[in-house]
């Protein structure tokens, strides 16, 4: 089928929109960014340091020092003077205005006040860090003084701690408990020393710099690492060291800018060489503007998510449902197409997926059983059953590349396996999918067509109660154009389930039509034109009820073309011979149309033409039925009723063969026995029991 121009430019544009925002995700801005995994081969070419890079600690090396360091690391604390000064003359004032003490005891409680304060008061935080052994020691420094004093955070008293420390000193002294030396104590001692987390957190990354500085060099021109060697703890460190100093530099140069335009030229040839493909070889989907937008979108959204879920968590590209991608477009259109699709998908996944050529290997295979297990797709349990099949094409898969890569079993990730599960689980519910994408752009899936093919649905219910004679003809035209498709390999639950409607207009009026008539004919009272109108609107009384009953597009294409644009030949021969001039107008005599587009549409008019042509057959016979057939062909080809279908002449010999062998087992033709044998005969053939009244075959 051609393009029009404007669906041209759509179409054009949608590739250069698709390959414009997937370059921004899959390869803009992330030239420098490689993908790959710590203990896992390295699967791109062997890189080169561009320029000097330093060779620093991997991961757990510096976690181990900075625990190390952080283990050992005195915070820092101010030391509030104003808050001791304040505290002691409050003290001693207050114990001053006290007459009964005596002034040998308020001396003593003075030194063991000011011998705490000069320890350092801490806050209850600081103490629970010293007693679970966070801290061992803290730097005290004040404001104007450069020394810095280092203490042992076991001299250190929190306020409880320091006033019940007061409290046990003066009983073993056996000073009497004053409830007033009590409050004023308790009212005064207050934290002395103030963390300071500014520059605690200043100094500890400073020493953690000092203990990780680089401990080698790889100068420029030395190899980092080379393809299918294991990216170590060290090498992935320097790898990651390698981006983030590449990122730093800006560094313009051929392994940045050719590895980002060369990945969007990779990317548009795929898209490119997807386009040609449907272009040559599937000129139907290249000529439909929505199955076009379909497909692009599909790709398009589908490796979206893909890149979301690679920035969140590579590992879970494994539960990624890559499957659907054939699965989906082969119900819809072909298998070809689905593969080739499934292909596009899994290629301009690679470019986010870790280990690229196993992970293409692995989606390569099971597109494959994907779409050999799903094939002619007839019920929901065929999905469940797909799924199956290939959760154990990738469960293979994978444990052969893993004992392939490092000979031993011992490196298998059985949450992997998991993975593989739930991305065949939700396979199996591909039937949802399914279902959004027919209400969306209109397709009509295999399992559409066998629903719409029962019987005991309203539409076809209602057309047996009303009119028994036009549902036994559409069940046999089911039989004959299936059997039909089935041959030429056109689509045979299409042309089936066409066939069972192709005559739901008839509801409207079945007595006008013979097959529903009982002795009386209503026409022999009405004019041929009038005749000529009843039956003509079949057609549109039966695309009506087919919007209404919501069917699909593809249905109701073959209701308005099963007749074509023909004639109602026996009313308008009935009018030439009425005309005394002879000369009557076509026009109130002819169906609508279109002519058939479709090979089940034109498989559907031979059908139906020739199954009710050959009950007019006073004597149906192989001769007659032939005769029939090969005239009503004949026929319909010679008023190009099939000119813009896209079935050709073997094909349409192919047709007229299936319907007369099935015409001739519609009405039991078999071999004629003579009338004329003895009983006197039979009696002498010893294996014959039958009778002359009960021919035998």
């Amino acid at each position: 089928m051609k393009q029009s121009l404007k669906t041209k430019v759509i179409i054009m544009l949608l590739i250069v929109l698709t390959v414009g925002v997937l370059s921004l995700f899959l390869v803009g801005g992330t030239s420098n960014k490689l993908v790959y995994i710590e203990g896992r081969p390295w699967n791109y070419p062997k890189l080169i340091a561009p320029f000097d890079i330093p060779i620093e600690y991997d991961s757990l090396s510096t976690e181990h020092i900075k625990d190390s360091i952080n283990a050992s690391f005195a915070p820092f604390f101010k030391l509030k003077s104003d808050v001791k000064e304040k505290a002691l003359h409050n003290i001693t004032t207050s114990l001053a205005a006290l007459p009964s003490l005596k002034p040998a005891v308020r001396k003593i409680i003075m030194n063991e006040v000011d011998s705490l304060f000069s320890r350092g008061i801490i806050d209850i935080n600081t103490q629970n860090k010293i007693a679970h052994g966070e801290i061992t020691q803290i730097r005290i420094y004040s404001s104007g003084d450069i020394n810095i004093k280092t203490v042992s955070a076991s001299q250190l008293r929190s306020h409880e701690a320091a006033y019940k420390e007061i409290k046990d000193t003066l009983a073993a002294m056996h000073i009497a408990d004053d409830r007033q030396v009590s409050d004023i104590l308790y009212n005064n001692i207050k934290p002395t020393l103030e963390y300071d987390a500014t520059k605690t957190k200043a100094l500890l990354e400073e020493e953690h710099k000092l203990a990780l500085a680089a401990h080698g060099m790889k100068v420029k021109g030395e190899r980092i690492i080379d393809y299918g060697e294991i990216v170590t703890p060290e090498k992935y460190t320097l790898l990651k060291t390698y981006e983030r100093l590449l990122d730093e530099k800006n560094v313009e140069n051929s392994v940045k800018s050719f590895s980002r335009y060369g990945n969007i030229v990779l990317l548009f040839l795929i898209l490119l060489s997807y386009y040609l493909f449907i272009r040559f070889l599937d000129p139907k989907v290249f000529g439909s503007l929505p199955s076009m937008v379909f497909l692009f979108s599909f790709i398009f959204i589908f490796v979206l998510i893909v890149y979301l879920i690679s920035l969140l968590r590579p590992g879970f590209l494994y539960i990624v449902p890559f499957a659907l991608v054939p699965i989906v477009v082969t119900i819809f259109f072909n298998t070809s197409l689905g593969y080739v699709t499934h292909m596009v998908v899994v290629l301009l996944s690679s470019f986010v997926a870790p280990d690229s050529i196993d992970f293409v290997i692995m989606q390569f295979l099971a597109g494959i059983i994907a779409i050999v297990s799903i094939k002619g797709l007839m019920q929901r349990s065929q999905l469940v059953v797909c799924a199956i099949f290939i959760f154990l094409c990738y469960t293979i898969t994978y444990l052969t590349q893993c004992v392939v890569r490092y000979g031993s079993i011992d490196t298998i990730d059985w949450h992997v396996i998991l993975y593989f599960a739930v991305n065949c689980i939700v396979l199996s519910f591909a039937y949802f999918v399914i279902f959004i994408v027919e209400k969306i752009f209109g397709f009509t899936s295999q399992v559409t067509l066998v629903e719409l093919s029962d019987i005991n649905n309203d539409v076809l219910r209602e057309l047996s109660e009303n009119c028994p004679g036009t549902f036994q003809h559409s069940l046999q035209v089911a039989t004959l154009a299936g059997e039909a498709a089935r041959k030429i390999g056109a689509n045979v639950q299409l042309v089936r389930a066409g066939a069972l409607y192709h005559d739901i207009g008839k509801i409207d009026n079945p007595a006008f039509f013979t097959e529903n008539q009982s002795g009386v004919n209503p026409h022999d009272v009405l004019k041929p034109e009038q005749s000529a109108a009843i039956v003509i609107s079949h057609v549109t009384d039966g695309l009506r009820r087919a919007e209404k009953a919501k069917l699909p597009q593809v249905i109701k294409d073959l209701i308005v073309q099963h007749h074509g644009t023909s004639k109602t030949r026996y009313f308008y021969n009935k009018a030439l011979r009425q005309s005394a001039t002879g000369n009557v107008p076509t026009e109130p005599y002819t169906y609508p149309g279109p002519n058939p587009t479709t090979r089940e549409a034109a498989i559907l008019m031979m059908a139906d033409a020739c199954e009710a042509a050959t009950k007019s057959l006073s004597q149906p016979d192989e001769q007659s039925i032939t005769e029939m057939v090969e005239k009503i062909v004949e026929s319909q080809l010679a008023d190009g009723m099939f000119n813009e279908a896209p079935i050709s002449f073997k094909e349409i010999g192919e047709v007229k063969k299936s319907l007369i062998k099935r015409l001739l087992t519609f009405y039991h033709t078999r071999v004629s026995y003579p009338d004329d044998v003895k009983p006197t005969m039979m009696l002498d053939t010893a294996s014959s029991t039958a009778t002359p009244s009960e021919p035998q075959g």
